[in-house]
């Protein structure tokens, strides 16, 4: 399937193809790759730990440390393949090829992290699940990294970027209730069977992924191919990596934004199913969270681009931002008054998010065009900025799971395997709460600090 826009040969690969309105058929299929993305980003971290910690009788520290090590391989490479990504542009003209190698290797890892062989025992199956997720992750970046920096190529609109990221969002939100509640409702059909569950929960999952994955890649724009001499080594991607963290003060300060942010999301994403399991003595009640969670941010997701247009990203993306810390202090009352009432909160925090992720993720292009007319010699290092981009991403969310599992091990949280009962002690269904609430409130306060520091708005494009 070729783009409308393939026709477009501009000079310089990377430069955008559109100043104008964007094609419907351009947003819808950019949209799609969130299908992928959002799928990827939650259902691992909804119930990977879980997973591990109460199907497979890993204790809370190892689940976290696999989550964690293949994290870190993840942020490791990320710088890598962004400049990887920036050659396959010089070289062929499109960011098609490394797309293309994780639309055909994710879905199959993905099935690999719920296909632990039986009488493995706790160890093999920490190790099967740690090999899985890294293969999983490493094909998620080569797709992911070039996916963030189409938007940046694909128009130099401001606002138009902004449209094009909405969409994006809405199909991410979906996503998340896609995966976020769907997923866990496959896996509880088989409750003689939890192995089984998971399972056919990932072969349904990884059917989605790959359509996601397939049609988003179909709307990288071609250009003409340059020539140029580029260093091969490794540590030449790091240290591009750098030299944009250095030079680029608005990229810091939006990234770090977005990282703390991230670590708010990722903790609260992980302790969803255990808040369900234990403060709503319901394993399925993670089904209404995410209905909670996802049901208003459809709705709004439009509102954010419309207050964006009339009053700068910047400030949409503090207001958001303000919602979601108001929300996670109302959750800290879980802590003495447990109940349903909790989703109230939680469909605040939903709308909220929508503008927590359209707002940066509109901001980003502006940050790759703003290096690519200061930086000169008119080379783009729009895959460079996707890289470290990623790798912050990722680090924020697996921290997020980290925090969650060093806070289950300190307040004495009991591990099992499938069909063993426990009672976990008071320590730690406070210990669940606070990982909800407290926590992730405090790491917004911090993110808006940081988002103060940001200065890049539409007139000094």
């Amino acid at each position: 399937m070729s783009s409308p826009l393939s026709s477009a040969s501009p000079s310089t690969p990377g430069t955008p193809v559109s100043s104008g309105r964007l094609p419907r058929s351009i947003v819808s299929r950019y949209a799609a790759g969130s299908l992928a993305t959002g799928g990827f980003a939650t259902l691992p971290g909804l119930v990977l730990v879980y997973y591990l910690t109460d199907s497979l009788g890993v204790t809370a520290l190892a689940a976290g440390a696999i989550v964690t090590l293949a994290k870190i391989w993840d942020v490791v490479i990320d710088p890598v393949i962004g400049g990887l990504s920036d050659r396959a542009l010089a070289r062929s003209g499109s960011r098609r090829g490394p797309m293309l190698l994780g639309t055909v290797g994710l879905p199959l890892a993905f099935i690999a992290m719920f296909a632990v062989p039986a009488g493995l025992g706790s160890v093999g199956a920490s190790i099967w699940v740690l090999v899985a997720f890294i293969a999983a992750a490493t094909f998620f970046s080569l797709f992911q990294i070039p996916y963030i920096a189409l938007p940046a190529e694909l128009t130099d609109g401001y606002n138009e970027r902004t449209r094009l990221l909405t969409w994006r969002v809405v199909v991410l939100t979906l996503a998340i209730l896609l995966f976020g509640a769907g997923g866990p409702e496959i896996r509880d059909l088989f409750p003689e069977n939890a192995l089984l569950g998971y399972l056919v929960m990932a072969l349904v999952a990884a059917v989605l992924l790959a359509i996601g994955l397939a049609i988003a890649t179909s709307v990288a724009p071609r250009s003409t191919p340059i020539v140029r001499t580029h260093e091969t080594n490794l540590l030449s991607h790091y240290r591009a990596g750098i030299r944009v963290l250095r030079e680029s003060r608005p990229f810091r300060t939006l990234l770090a934004t977005f990282m703390l942010q991230g670590l708010a999301t990722g903790l609260m994403l992980a302790g969803a199913q255990y808040v369900a399991t234990w403060i709503l003595h319901s394993q399925g009640a993670v089904t209404y969270l995410f209905v909670a969670l996802i049901a208003p941010a459809l709705l709004v997701a439009p509102v954010w681009r419309w207050i964006a247009d009339r009053i700068g990203k910047k400030r949409t993306f503090r207001i958001a931002s303000v919602l979601f810390l108001l929300a996670t202090i109302a959750l800290t009352a879980m802590i003495i008054w447990p109940g349903m009432w909790i989703l109230a909160p939680v469909a605040l925090a939903g709308a909220a998010y929508a503008g927590m992720q359209t707002m940066p993720m509109a901001m980003l292009p502006d940050v790759m065009s703003e290096d690519a007319a200061t930086s000169g010699g008119g080379e783009t290092r729009a895959g460079v900025f996707g890289g470290v981009w990623t790798a912050g991403e990722t680090a924020g969310m697996a921290l997020g799971s980290t925090v969650l599992a060093i806070v289950l091990a300190a307040t004495g949280y009991l591990e099992s395997v499938a069909g063993i009962s426990v009672t976990q002690p008071a320590s730690a269904i406070s210990g669940i709460a606070l990982s909800f609430s407290l926590v992730p409130a405090l790491l917004m306060l911090v993110s808006l600090v940081t988002l103060r520091r940001y200065s890049l708005g539409e007139g000094q494009l």
